[in-house]
């Protein structure tokens, strides 16, 4: 799709990763949604703010409303608990689902709509290469990925007659707040990874692989079950 004259809305659009989503989409030409559950802590120039929790479904009914131009949907947010499945907290775990998979596919159903009635566009689901490698470490989180991909693909043939192109973008740890534990050497800048996703949108890609460690991610699922070789290095 075209992102200049878009209008798009970035969830968890206030930092990180969604931070440079909404700057570089007005740097592109796009009218630009920063949603965030506090609006207020949205300071990118020119962004319009917009409260939206994805685990709230008030709020994403409300957010649809007031976006109601929106032609291109991030589905951004999210959160990592680092919950065992195992002996973890059941909330926490509950909540990594709510958030990743029930809150994409809230959005989702809010939103698609709108961008239908407005003559079609796309959607953006930022996943992540655990979506695809499932360590214990990250239990909760890469089930909800992993739930999350398949949703991206049944919702990529189900909106497709819409005019509405769906896409997931994988990535490893980006230099951001949720990574802030992982050495700085191991984590990709965040605006080239931005940057990337937007090409692969505005090149109608279904499927954006930003670094290595995903396309080896990617590659390894027709292997056996145990986990390759590229992953046990990486622990």
């Amino acid at each position: 799709m075209k992102i200049e004259n878009s209008v798009a809305v970035v969830t968890g659009g206030n930092r990180g990763l969604g931070r440079h989503f909404v700057t570089q989409l007005i740097a592109r030409g796009a009218t630009v949604y920063a949603a965030a559950r506090r609006p207020e802590t949205v300071d990118v120039p020119g962004a319009v703010p917009l409260r939206l929790d994805v685990t709230r479904p008030e709020t994403v009914a409300e957010a649809a409303r007031i976006a109601a131009g929106a032609t291109l949907l991030i589905n951004n947010a999210g959160i990592s608990t680092h919950t065992s499945l195992l002996d973890g907290d059941l909330d926490q775990i509950r909540l990594e689902m709510e958030t990743h998979y029930f809150g994409t596919l809230g959005v989702t159903r809010a939103f698609a709509p709108v961008i239908a009635a407005n003559g079609g566009g796309a959607i953006l689901n930022v996943l992540s290469v655990l979506s695809w490698w499932h360590p214990p470490v990250f239990g909760a989180y890469s089930t909800a990925k992993a739930a999350s991909w398949a949703l991206t693909n049944v919702l990529r043939q189900e909106l497709a007659p819409k005019g509405i192109e769906v896409a997931s973008l994988h990535v490893g740890y980006m230099d951001t707040d949720m990574a802030a534990s992982v050495p700085a050497e191991e984590k990709l800048d965040p605006g080239i990874v931005a940057a990337a996703a937007l090409d692969g949108i505005a090149a109608g890609q279904p499927e954006i692989i930003a670094d290595e460690i995903s396309r080896q991610a990617k590659q390894s699922l027709s292997g056996p079950v145990t986990p390759p070789a590229w992953a046990l290095a990486s622990d």
